[in-house]
């Protein structure tokens, strides 16, 4: 018995159903019914329990939404419960409990473990959980992109190594090759770059412009600019602070803080707070001798050369010539300079890198060559132990005459890579082209299954497949929709045992037609339409006994009372047990 499983799923307004529970076995559970009474709609809840698209086509006329809810028994040791309890979910007794909830709108909503979380975690926990395979899915199999990724998986590491190795270098490979078409082939854009650069590099150098140099241009233009409305000022501010010694009637602050502070020093003696009030005097007085002998220095000092001036705005002009073309003022514009030197550089380095990067690329060419050929080899040998695995699993299908092989193939590129002597296209999985070739019956040459295989041929090589990956990369749940169209008589039976011994190593839930099938299912499941046309919760049920013998009766014959049905009916269910 298999300790992680899909115990049961209730399904509200979904399609046709309206509310139903499906009460799944850990074995073998087979689900019947009439044609449109709403199997596959058990194949959709799933799909939605695991991060499916959510259409809101699906939610039932006159509801405002679907509601699915699973009940998975999972191991407490499980990646899938270490994953689930960190997006916060809890388990109930042992089991992870997950509902998607689709609204008339579109809106969709996923918790898992009681707790909202994102649907894309569900989709993350689904290739853990369950594989589910369909129609659709054998279509895919036609594929030879397809078909590759399903050699690579059952090869695992023995593939999945030398691919990592391949695809790296194959990322570097494009990485170099990418950057070396930009350099050769914008070569003339990149030339008038430098050009550009330099001539502006040497336009700044020819000028030697000093970081803040224009703001102290500026300033002494405005100077010399006003030096006689300057040298006025000064010259009577000094007169008001301090008389000239050929003035001695003149009357200036400092002859009066002077004669303040004498008349205060007379009495000083007297009174602490007129003594503290003449030494503030004096103060003023010391501070009004400093002021009056710097403004006759600046008089001194100022200058007034007009020859002086002219250099100056000769110098701003040049310093304005270059802010008006590479940046808002002189250091701004030496910053230009410096990105522009260091792109220089680069540009100037290009046919050097050329060179190296054309090195690095034909190197990384030869590596690309050897690792796609150790991925071949690879492949190759894989593919002959999956396709005797599968041509193995056929013979129990009834077709024990059907042989399958991989062709494993090369295409011949001149722009590709040399491997094995030949030069081949090449890409992000390597240069093979894998395709799954399938020769039914002795003398008949293999061809694509695609061409190869009916729809009943094409039924079987897809469940052999699948049980095939079941010994080599094994899931606790597969869900087979109608994997067994197309199929009738001996092979069908050989269908339902094949997938009853699936069963005894795994969960295995079919959608089926084929009474066959149905009647080697540990547990069968009935959908049925009330009168109105809805399922509701009695509408799928389990079937036992006497009940059962008159579904696969139904399926058999279209009439549950046909003796003959009876008959076959309890025959294949016989068979079924004796093989269990």
């Amino acid at each position: 018995m298999v300790k992680d499983v899909l115990e049961e799923m209730r399904i509200r307004s979904l399609g046709v159903i309206d509310d139903a529970v499906v009460e799944l076995s850990p074995g073998f559970t087979a689900v019947t019914g009439e044609t449109g009474a709403g199997k596959t709609m058990v194949v959709t809840s799933l799909g939605l329990l695991l991060g499916g698209r959510a259409d809101p086509a699906l939610v039932r006329v006159g509801a405002d939404k679907a509601i699915v809810e699973g009940r998975i028994t999972v191991p407490a040791d499980a990646s899938v419960t270490a994953r689930a309890e960190e997006a916060g979910a809890e388990l109930d007794d042992g089991a992870l409990l997950i509902s998607r909830t689709v609204s008339a709108e579109g809106r969709s909503r996923a918790h898992l473990g009681g707790r909202s979380v994102p649907v894309g975690l569900l989709a993350e926990l689904a290739d853990d959980l369950v594989a589910v395979h369909g129609q659709s899915d054998q279509q895919g199999l036609l594929k030879p992109s397809r078909q590759r990724q399903a050699l690579d998986r059952y090869a695992g590491d023995e593939v999945a190594v030398p691919l990592a190795q391949y695809a790296e270098t194959y990322r570097r490979l494009k990485a170099v090759s990418a950057e070396l078409e930009e350099i050769t082939t914008r070569a003339r854009e990149r030339a008038q770059e430098a050009d550009m650069l330099r001539y502006g590099l040497e336009e700044i150098a020819a000028v030697e412009p000093r970081a803040g140099e224009d703001a102290e241009l500026a300033e002494e233009a405005e100077r010399l600019g006003h030096a006689e409305a300057l040298s006025s000022a000064a010259t009577a501010a000094h007169a008001a602070l301090a008389a000239s010694p050929e003035d001695p009637e003149g009357i200036d602050a400092a002859t009066l803080v002077a004669g303040a502070q004498r008349a205060l020093e007379a009495v000083r003696s007297h009174d602490p707070v007129l003594a503290a009030l003449a030494d503030r005097i004096g103060e003023i007085g010391i501070l009004l001798g400093d002021v009056a002998g710097e403004l006759a220095g600046y008089v001194d000092n100022l200058d007034a050369d007009p020859l002086r001036l002219a250099a100056v705005e000769e110098r701003r002009a040049a310093l304005g010539a270059l802010t008006r073309k590479y940046g808002e003022d002189v250091n701004a514009v030496l910053a230009w300079a410096e990105r522009s030197a260091a792109r220089l550089a680069e540009l100037d380095s290009d046919d050097e890198r050329i060179e190296e990067l054309t090195a690095e690329r034909d190197a990384l060419r030869t590596e690309l060559g050897a690792l796609a050929q150790a991925l071949t080899d690879a492949r190759t040998k894989a593919a002959e132990r999956f396709a005797a695995a599968v041509t193995a699993e056929l013979a129990s299908l009834a077709m024990p005459h059907a042989r399958v092989s991989f062709a494993v193939r090369q295409t011949e590129d001149p722009e590709g890579i040399e491997v094995g002597g030949r030069t081949v296209a090449y890409g992000p999985t390597g240069v093979d082209e894998v395709e799954l070739l399938l020769a039914p019956h002795p003398g008949a040459p293999p061809r694509p299954i695609a061409k190869g295989a009916s729809g009943g041929e094409l039924s079987r090589v897809m469940l052999a497949v699948e049980v095939v990956f079941a010994g080599t990369d094994p899931v606790p749940t597969y869900l087979f929709d109608e994997v067994d169209a197309g199929v009738g008589g001996k092979a069908a039976v050989e269908i339902g045992r094949r997938l009853a011994r699936l069963a005894k190593t795994a969960q295995v839930v079919v959608v089926t037609h084929l009474p066959q099938v149905a009647a080697f299912a540990d547990r069968q499941l009935l959908v049925e339409k009330t009168s109105d046309g809805s399922v509701t919760r009695s509408g799928v049920r389990v079937l036992e006994g006497e009940e059962r013998i008159r579904e696969l009766s139904r399926m058999l014959a279209g009439q549950e009372d046909s003796e003959t049905a009876r008959a076959h009916a309890e025959e294949l269910l016989a068979t079924a047990q004796a093989d269990g």
